[in-house]
Protein backbone atom coordinates (compact mmCIF):
# COMPACT_ATOMS: atom_id res chain seq x y z
CA UNK A 1 0.00 0.00 0.00
CA UNK A 2 1.18 2.94 -1.19
CA UNK A 3 1.62 5.73 1.63
CA UNK A 4 1.12 9.87 1.64
CA UNK A 5 4.85 10.38 1.70
CA UNK A 6 5.05 8.59 -1.59
CA UNK A 7 1.89 10.25 -3.27
CA UNK A 8 3.65 13.52 -2.93
CA UNK A 9 5.86 15.75 -5.72
CA UNK A 10 9.43 14.52 -5.67
CA UNK A 11 11.25 17.96 -3.51
CA UNK A 12 13.77 19.65 -5.20
CA UNK A 13 16.94 17.88 -3.65
CA UNK A 14 15.44 14.74 -5.31
CA UNK A 15 15.09 16.11 -9.02
CA UNK A 16 18.69 17.65 -8.35
CA UNK A 17 19.50 14.63 -7.41
CA UNK A 18 18.66 11.55 -8.43
CA UNK A 19 19.02 8.25 -7.40
CA UNK A 20 20.07 6.24 -10.57
CA UNK A 21 22.53 7.09 -13.25
CA UNK A 22 21.47 8.16 -17.06
CA UNK A 23 22.97 4.69 -17.57
CA UNK A 24 21.40 2.91 -15.43
CA UNK A 25 18.00 4.11 -17.05
CA UNK A 26 19.15 3.62 -20.53
CA UNK A 27 19.55 -0.07 -20.26
CA UNK A 28 16.34 -0.59 -18.40
CA UNK A 29 14.87 0.67 -21.36
CA UNK A 30 17.26 -1.34 -23.48
CA UNK A 31 16.19 -4.83 -21.86
CA UNK A 32 12.52 -3.61 -21.93
CA UNK A 33 12.43 -2.99 -25.43
CA UNK A 34 14.09 -6.53 -25.52
CA UNK A 35 11.63 -8.44 -23.43
CA UNK A 36 9.03 -6.34 -23.18
CA UNK A 37 6.00 -7.71 -24.60
CA UNK A 38 2.17 -7.48 -23.88
CA UNK A 39 1.68 -4.40 -25.67
CA UNK A 40 0.95 -0.40 -24.65
CA UNK A 41 -0.79 -1.02 -21.41
CA UNK A 42 1.44 -4.45 -20.18
CA UNK A 43 4.85 -1.90 -21.14
CA UNK A 44 3.48 1.39 -19.15
CA UNK A 45 2.18 -1.31 -16.31
CA UNK A 46 5.95 -2.82 -15.90
CA UNK A 47 7.43 1.13 -16.11
CA UNK A 48 5.50 1.37 -12.82
CA UNK A 49 6.01 -2.06 -11.15
CA UNK A 50 10.07 -1.57 -12.09
CA UNK A 51 10.69 2.71 -11.92
CA UNK A 52 7.73 3.45 -9.37
CA UNK A 53 7.33 0.62 -6.78
CA UNK A 54 10.27 -1.57 -7.32
CA UNK A 55 13.56 0.77 -7.58
CA UNK A 56 11.88 4.30 -6.71
CA UNK A 57 13.75 6.00 -9.34
CA UNK A 58 11.00 8.26 -10.04
CA UNK A 59 8.13 9.41 -7.91
CA UNK A 60 4.27 8.20 -8.41
CA UNK A 61 3.79 12.17 -9.10
CA UNK A 62 5.74 11.96 -11.96
CA UNK A 63 4.65 8.82 -13.34
CA UNK A 64 1.41 10.07 -13.54
CA UNK A 65 2.26 13.59 -15.01
CA UNK A 66 4.11 11.65 -17.82
CA UNK A 67 1.17 9.11 -18.33
CA UNK A 68 -1.49 11.84 -18.73
CA UNK A 69 0.84 14.07 -21.31
CA UNK A 70 1.40 10.79 -23.36
CA UNK A 71 -2.23 10.34 -23.32
CA UNK A 72 -3.09 13.92 -24.10
CA UNK A 73 -0.45 13.81 -27.07
CA UNK A 74 -0.94 12.09 -30.30
CA UNK A 75 1.53 8.94 -30.86
CA UNK A 76 2.38 5.54 -29.17
CA UNK A 77 1.15 5.48 -25.60
CA UNK A 78 4.50 3.37 -24.38
CA UNK A 79 7.09 5.22 -26.30
CA UNK A 80 5.95 8.52 -25.15
CA UNK A 81 5.51 7.49 -21.34
CA UNK A 82 9.04 6.57 -22.23
CA UNK A 83 10.82 9.47 -23.43
CA UNK A 84 8.63 11.44 -20.34
CA UNK A 85 10.50 9.30 -17.70
CA UNK A 86 14.22 9.72 -19.29
CA UNK A 87 13.26 13.50 -19.25
CA UNK A 88 11.90 13.75 -15.18
CA UNK A 89 15.97 14.00 -14.43
CA UNK A 90 18.13 13.91 -17.35
CA UNK A 91 16.17 16.03 -19.52
CA UNK A 92 15.89 15.78 -22.69
CA UNK A 93 19.41 14.22 -23.39
CA UNK A 94 17.97 11.43 -20.75
CA UNK A 95 14.73 11.51 -23.39
CA UNK A 96 17.07 10.92 -26.49
CA UNK A 97 18.83 8.27 -25.38
CA UNK A 98 15.71 6.07 -23.48
CA UNK A 99 13.58 6.46 -26.61
CA UNK A 100 16.56 5.39 -29.03
CA UNK A 101 17.31 2.37 -26.48
CA UNK A 102 13.62 1.97 -25.98
CA UNK A 103 12.83 1.60 -29.67
CA UNK A 104 16.12 0.06 -31.08
CA UNK A 105 16.02 -3.61 -30.35
CA UNK A 106 12.44 -3.88 -31.41
CA UNK A 107 13.07 -2.17 -34.49
CA UNK A 108 16.57 -4.48 -35.45
CA UNK A 109 13.76 -7.36 -34.99
CA UNK A 110 11.52 -6.16 -37.54
CA UNK A 111 14.40 -5.32 -39.46
CA UNK A 112 15.35 -8.67 -39.57
CA UNK A 113 11.92 -10.46 -39.80
CA UNK A 114 11.06 -7.97 -42.98
CA UNK A 115 14.74 -9.43 -44.84
CA UNK A 116 13.32 -12.92 -44.11
CA UNK A 117 9.77 -12.10 -45.14
CA UNK A 118 10.85 -10.61 -48.49
CA UNK A 119 13.51 -13.55 -49.48
CA UNK A 120 11.31 -16.20 -48.22
CA UNK A 121 7.60 -14.51 -48.01
CA UNK A 122 6.90 -16.80 -51.47
CA UNK A 123 7.32 -20.28 -49.73
CA UNK A 124 4.62 -22.15 -48.50
CA UNK A 125 5.94 -22.28 -45.10
CA UNK A 126 6.02 -18.56 -45.09
CA UNK A 127 2.70 -18.37 -46.09
CA UNK A 128 1.43 -21.05 -44.05
CA UNK A 129 2.72 -19.34 -41.18
CA UNK A 130 1.18 -15.65 -41.23
CA UNK A 131 -2.51 -17.99 -42.24
CA UNK A 132 -2.44 -18.78 -38.68
CA UNK A 133 -0.50 -15.50 -37.40
CA UNK A 134 -3.21 -13.33 -39.31
CA UNK A 135 -6.21 -15.48 -37.86
CA UNK A 136 -4.42 -14.82 -34.45
CA UNK A 137 -4.05 -11.39 -34.59
CA UNK A 138 -7.83 -10.33 -35.40
CA UNK A 139 -8.62 -12.59 -32.29
CA UNK A 140 -5.94 -10.17 -30.17
CA UNK A 141 -7.02 -6.59 -31.52
CA UNK A 142 -10.85 -7.56 -30.93
CA UNK A 143 -10.11 -8.31 -27.46
CA UNK A 144 -8.07 -5.23 -27.02
CA UNK A 145 -10.81 -3.24 -29.18
CA UNK A 146 -13.92 -4.55 -26.79
CA UNK A 147 -11.38 -3.59 -23.45
CA UNK A 148 -10.92 -0.19 -24.83
CA UNK A 149 -14.28 0.39 -25.45
CA UNK A 150 -15.01 -0.43 -21.52
CA UNK A 151 -12.78 1.41 -20.34
CA UNK A 152 -13.21 5.01 -21.96
CA UNK A 153 -17.06 4.71 -22.30
CA UNK A 154 -19.52 4.32 -20.17
CA UNK A 155 -22.68 5.82 -20.57
CA UNK A 156 -22.55 9.32 -22.23
CA UNK A 157 -24.94 9.33 -25.35
CA UNK A 158 -22.22 12.00 -26.85
CA UNK A 159 -19.05 9.96 -26.45
CA UNK A 160 -20.91 6.49 -28.08
CA UNK A 161 -21.92 8.52 -31.03
CA UNK A 162 -18.35 9.52 -31.81
CA UNK A 163 -17.63 6.29 -31.41
CA UNK A 164 -19.68 4.97 -33.73
CA UNK A 165 -19.36 7.25 -36.49
CA UNK A 166 -15.76 6.66 -36.07
CA UNK A 167 -16.01 2.78 -35.97
CA UNK A 168 -18.63 3.35 -38.69
CA UNK A 169 -16.39 5.52 -41.18
CA UNK A 170 -13.24 3.19 -40.69
CA UNK A 171 -15.50 0.17 -41.95
CA UNK A 172 -17.03 1.87 -44.49
CA UNK A 173 -13.77 4.05 -46.05
CA UNK A 174 -11.52 1.11 -44.86
CA UNK A 175 -9.13 3.82 -43.57
CA UNK A 176 -9.44 6.40 -40.27
CA UNK A 177 -9.99 9.40 -40.23
CA UNK A 178 -7.70 12.16 -38.77
CA UNK A 179 -10.68 14.99 -39.02
CA UNK A 180 -13.40 12.79 -37.75
CA UNK A 181 -11.00 11.81 -34.68
CA UNK A 182 -9.80 15.88 -34.12
CA UNK A 183 -14.07 16.62 -34.54
CA UNK A 184 -14.29 14.12 -31.39
CA UNK A 185 -12.11 15.99 -29.10
CA UNK A 186 -13.29 19.49 -30.11
CA UNK A 187 -16.77 19.09 -30.16
CA UNK A 188 -16.38 16.88 -26.43
CA UNK A 189 -14.04 19.68 -25.36
CA UNK A 190 -16.81 22.49 -26.04
CA UNK A 191 -19.78 20.57 -24.86
CA UNK A 192 -18.23 19.27 -21.32
CA UNK A 193 -15.69 22.18 -20.74
CA UNK A 194 -16.98 25.12 -23.24
CA UNK A 195 -14.63 28.50 -23.03
CA UNK A 196 -15.94 31.20 -21.33
CA UNK A 197 -14.68 34.23 -22.08
CA UNK A 198 -12.00 32.73 -24.03
CA UNK A 199 -11.11 35.64 -25.95
CA UNK A 200 -11.74 38.20 -23.98
CA UNK A 201 -9.25 36.91 -21.31
CA UNK A 202 -7.13 36.80 -23.62
CA UNK A 203 -6.62 32.77 -22.35
CA UNK A 204 -5.58 31.18 -25.01
CA UNK A 205 -1.68 30.42 -23.94
CA UNK A 206 -3.67 27.99 -21.30
CA UNK A 207 -4.03 25.39 -24.13
CA UNK A 208 -0.53 25.04 -24.68
CA UNK A 209 -0.52 21.49 -24.17
CA UNK A 210 -3.36 20.78 -26.47
CA UNK A 211 -1.59 18.14 -29.16
CA UNK A 212 -1.62 20.24 -32.21
CA UNK A 213 2.12 21.44 -32.37
CA UNK A 214 3.25 21.64 -35.86
CA UNK A 215 6.43 19.18 -36.89
CA UNK A 216 8.95 20.41 -39.08
CA UNK A 217 10.91 17.70 -40.03
CA UNK A 218 13.39 16.70 -42.69
CA UNK A 219 14.96 14.03 -44.28
CA UNK A 220 18.90 13.91 -45.92
CA UNK A 221 18.71 15.63 -49.44
CA UNK A 222 19.94 12.39 -51.35
CA UNK A 223 16.73 10.91 -50.20
CA UNK A 224 14.22 9.49 -53.36
CA UNK A 225 11.12 10.80 -53.38
CA UNK A 226 9.76 7.52 -52.32
CA UNK A 227 11.88 7.91 -48.77
CA UNK A 228 9.74 11.36 -48.53
CA UNK A 229 6.73 9.84 -48.91
CA UNK A 230 7.32 7.55 -47.23
CA UNK A 231 8.77 9.31 -44.12
CA UNK A 232 6.17 12.18 -44.29
CA UNK A 233 3.73 9.25 -44.23
CA UNK A 234 4.35 7.72 -41.25
CA UNK A 235 5.15 11.34 -39.87
CA UNK A 236 1.43 11.84 -40.24
CA UNK A 237 0.93 8.90 -38.55
CA UNK A 238 3.25 9.43 -35.49
CA UNK A 239 1.47 13.21 -35.23
CA UNK A 240 -2.32 12.72 -35.46
CA UNK A 241 -2.76 8.74 -34.16
CA UNK A 242 -3.99 9.00 -30.56
CA UNK A 243 -4.22 6.11 -27.74
CA UNK A 244 -2.52 2.89 -27.73
CA UNK A 245 -0.51 1.61 -30.16
CA UNK A 246 -3.42 -0.61 -31.74
CA UNK A 247 -4.85 2.69 -33.06
CA UNK A 248 -2.12 3.31 -35.74
CA UNK A 249 -3.60 0.02 -37.38
CA UNK A 250 -6.66 1.37 -38.75
CA UNK A 251 -4.60 5.01 -40.42
CA UNK A 252 -1.98 3.01 -41.59
CA UNK A 253 -4.11 0.26 -43.62
CA UNK A 254 -5.93 3.37 -45.58
CA UNK A 255 -2.92 4.57 -46.50
CA UNK A 256 -0.41 1.43 -47.03
CA UNK A 257 -3.07 -0.32 -48.79
CA UNK A 258 -5.64 1.76 -50.17
CA UNK A 259 -3.78 5.04 -51.08
CA UNK A 260 -0.48 4.12 -51.85
CA UNK A 261 -1.15 0.72 -52.70
CA UNK A 262 2.48 -0.22 -51.15
CA UNK A 263 1.59 -3.14 -50.05
CA UNK A 264 -1.55 -5.44 -50.18
CA UNK A 265 -4.14 -6.70 -47.59
CA UNK A 266 -2.54 -9.34 -46.92
CA UNK A 267 1.04 -8.29 -46.37
CA UNK A 268 -0.32 -5.87 -44.22
CA UNK A 269 -2.18 -8.06 -41.72
CA UNK A 270 1.52 -10.00 -41.73
CA UNK A 271 3.26 -6.81 -41.20
CA UNK A 272 0.56 -6.27 -38.03
CA UNK A 273 1.29 -10.17 -37.06
CA UNK A 274 5.20 -9.25 -36.99
CA UNK A 275 4.23 -6.48 -34.24
CA UNK A 276 2.43 -8.76 -32.36
CA UNK A 277 5.21 -11.14 -31.93
CA UNK A 278 8.37 -9.04 -30.82
CA UNK A 279 8.45 -6.90 -27.79
CA UNK A 280 8.47 -2.88 -27.49
CA UNK A 281 6.18 -0.57 -28.40
CA UNK A 282 3.72 -1.92 -31.28
CA UNK A 283 3.60 0.68 -33.57
CA UNK A 284 7.36 -0.51 -34.66
CA UNK A 285 5.35 -2.47 -37.19
CA UNK A 286 6.31 1.10 -39.04
CA UNK A 287 9.85 -0.37 -39.34
CA UNK A 288 8.52 -3.99 -41.00
CA UNK A 289 6.28 -2.27 -43.50
CA UNK A 290 8.75 0.00 -44.16
CA UNK A 291 11.33 -2.39 -45.23
CA UNK A 292 8.50 -3.92 -47.44
CA UNK A 293 8.47 -1.30 -49.16
CA UNK A 294 12.11 0.46 -49.70
CA UNK A 295 14.71 -2.02 -47.93
CA UNK A 296 16.85 -0.70 -45.05
CA UNK A 297 16.69 3.25 -46.00
CA UNK A 298 12.66 2.23 -46.31
CA UNK A 299 12.54 0.99 -43.24
CA UNK A 300 14.44 4.06 -40.92
CA UNK A 301 12.35 6.81 -42.85
CA UNK A 302 9.81 4.64 -41.48
CA UNK A 303 10.29 4.97 -38.33
CA UNK A 304 11.93 8.15 -37.62
CA UNK A 305 9.20 9.42 -39.52
CA UNK A 306 6.95 7.63 -36.78
CA UNK A 307 8.71 8.26 -33.22
CA UNK A 308 10.16 11.69 -34.13
CA UNK A 309 7.06 13.22 -34.08
CA UNK A 310 5.71 12.29 -30.90
CA UNK A 311 9.50 12.32 -29.24
CA UNK A 312 8.86 16.38 -29.93
CA UNK A 313 5.03 15.97 -28.60
CA UNK A 314 6.49 15.08 -25.49
CA UNK A 315 9.66 16.69 -24.81
CA UNK A 316 7.99 20.53 -25.96
CA UNK A 317 5.28 20.44 -24.03
CA UNK A 318 6.85 18.70 -20.96
CA UNK A 319 7.73 21.86 -19.39
CA UNK A 320 4.77 23.52 -19.24
CA UNK A 321 2.60 20.57 -19.02
CA UNK A 322 2.03 20.31 -14.94
CA UNK A 323 1.13 23.48 -15.11
CA UNK A 324 -1.66 23.53 -17.91
CA UNK A 325 -2.19 19.85 -18.08
CA UNK A 326 -5.15 19.37 -15.72
CA UNK A 327 -7.07 21.87 -16.66
CA UNK A 328 -10.97 20.46 -17.71
CA UNK A 329 -10.62 21.54 -21.39
CA UNK A 330 -7.29 19.63 -22.23
CA UNK A 331 -8.96 16.14 -20.39
CA UNK A 332 -12.19 16.81 -22.29
CA UNK A 333 -10.18 16.88 -25.57
CA UNK A 334 -8.52 14.08 -24.54
CA UNK A 335 -11.49 12.29 -24.01
CA UNK A 336 -12.96 12.94 -27.06
CA UNK A 337 -9.80 12.15 -29.37
CA UNK A 338 -9.11 8.75 -26.99
CA UNK A 339 -13.16 7.57 -27.60
CA UNK A 340 -12.91 8.46 -31.03
CA UNK A 341 -9.33 6.48 -31.89
CA UNK A 342 -11.58 3.19 -30.08
CA UNK A 343 -14.15 3.37 -32.28
CA UNK A 344 -11.66 3.56 -35.06
CA UNK A 345 -10.15 0.59 -33.54
CA UNK A 346 -13.32 -1.00 -33.61
CA UNK A 347 -13.85 -0.65 -37.28
CA UNK A 348 -10.22 -1.58 -37.85
CA UNK A 349 -11.08 -5.39 -36.66
CA UNK A 350 -14.23 -5.64 -39.06
CA UNK A 351 -12.10 -4.26 -42.17
CA UNK A 352 -8.85 -6.85 -41.15
CA UNK A 353 -11.24 -9.26 -40.28
CA UNK A 354 -12.69 -9.44 -43.50
CA UNK A 355 -9.20 -10.07 -45.36
CA UNK A 356 -7.77 -12.68 -42.85
CA UNK A 357 -10.67 -14.39 -41.38
CA UNK A 358 -11.09 -16.42 -45.10
CA UNK A 359 -12.50 -20.01 -44.07
CA UNK A 360 -13.06 -22.09 -40.95
CA UNK A 361 -10.09 -22.77 -40.18
CA UNK A 362 -9.18 -19.43 -39.63
CA UNK A 363 -12.07 -18.18 -38.31
CA UNK A 364 -12.39 -21.06 -35.40
CA UNK A 365 -8.01 -19.90 -34.61
CA UNK A 366 -9.71 -16.36 -34.24
CA UNK A 367 -12.36 -17.27 -31.82
CA UNK A 368 -10.23 -19.57 -29.94
CA UNK A 369 -7.55 -16.66 -29.50
CA UNK A 370 -10.42 -14.66 -28.11
CA UNK A 371 -11.74 -17.16 -25.80
CA UNK A 372 -8.20 -17.60 -24.47
CA UNK A 373 -7.29 -14.70 -23.62
CA UNK A 374 -10.89 -13.68 -22.04
CA UNK A 375 -10.82 -16.68 -19.80
CA UNK A 376 -6.84 -16.49 -18.80
CA UNK A 377 -5.97 -12.35 -19.37
CA UNK A 378 -2.60 -11.72 -18.57
CA UNK A 379 -1.83 -14.88 -17.62
CA UNK A 380 -1.77 -16.32 -20.85
CA UNK A 381 0.80 -14.38 -22.72
CA UNK A 382 0.31 -13.07 -26.32
CA UNK A 383 3.09 -13.93 -27.92
CA UNK A 384 2.76 -17.31 -26.87
CA UNK A 385 -0.61 -17.67 -28.43
CA UNK A 386 0.88 -16.37 -31.85
CA UNK A 387 3.43 -18.79 -31.78
CA UNK A 388 1.13 -21.50 -31.18
CA UNK A 389 -1.24 -20.26 -33.67
CA UNK A 390 1.87 -20.55 -36.17
CA UNK A 391 2.18 -24.06 -35.58
CA UNK A 392 -1.31 -24.55 -36.42
CA UNK A 393 -1.10 -22.46 -39.57
CA UNK A 394 1.93 -24.60 -40.62
CA UNK A 395 -0.56 -28.03 -40.04
CA UNK A 396 -3.31 -26.46 -41.47
CA UNK A 397 -2.33 -24.55 -44.07
CA UNK A 398 -1.13 -27.13 -46.83
CA UNK A 399 -4.71 -29.11 -46.19
CA UNK A 400 -6.25 -26.47 -47.05
CA UNK A 401 -3.93 -25.13 -50.21
CA UNK A 402 -3.42 -28.02 -52.21
CA UNK A 403 -2.16 -27.18 -56.10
Amino acid sequence: MTNAAEKQEPSSSELAKPSYSLWQLTLYFLKLGSLGFGGPIALVGYMHRDLVEDRRWISEASYQEGLTLAQVAPGPLAAQLGFYMGYVHYGIIGSTLVGIAFVLPSFLMVVALGWAYTNYGGLSWMQAVFYGVGACVIGIIALSAYKLTKKTIGTDWLLWAIYVVNAVSTIITQSERIELILAGGILTWWIAAPPKNWFKNKNLNSFIGLPLIPIVASVPSASSALLWQIFTFFGMAGSFVFGSGLAIVPFLYGGVVKHYQWLDAQQFLDAVAVAMITPGPVVITTGFIGFLVAGFPGACMAALGTFIPCYLLTIIPAPYFKKHGKKPAIAAFVNGVTVAATGAIAGAVVVLGRQSLRDIPTVLIAVVTLALLWKFGKKLPEPIIVVVSAIVGLVIYPLTHRV
